[in-house]
């Protein structure tokens, strides 16, 4: 299990939740978002939103399984630089 914090973009709305959902079910690995004292399924897009993570704020990535190092730095690039409509 390995785990970041990383600061989320100052753009993070709805439509990047979505995707944020995609590019983590693309892993093998259990993949969870923590936020202000909550814990959500990155696969998930319920409990994604469920975080009401805003831009700006920082997030806790915790990643497990086998391709756990492969996962990690890809969502934390996500986090911290995508845009849905760059997407």
């Amino acid at each position: 299990m390995i785990e970041r914090r990383v600061q989320v973009n100052s753009l993070f709305e709805p439509g990047e939740a979505a995707l944020l959902v995609q590019t983590a079910s693309k892993f093998n690995s259990r993949i969870s978002l923590m936020h202000a004292e909550k814990t959500a399924n990155a696969k998930s897009i319920m409990g994604i939103i469920s975080l009401d993570i805003k831009g700006g704020q920082t997030v806790k990535i915790v990643a497990d399984g086998e391709d756990e190092q492969c996962a990690l730095p890809v969502l934390e690039e996500f986090l911290a630089t995508a845009t849905a409509k760059s997407a």
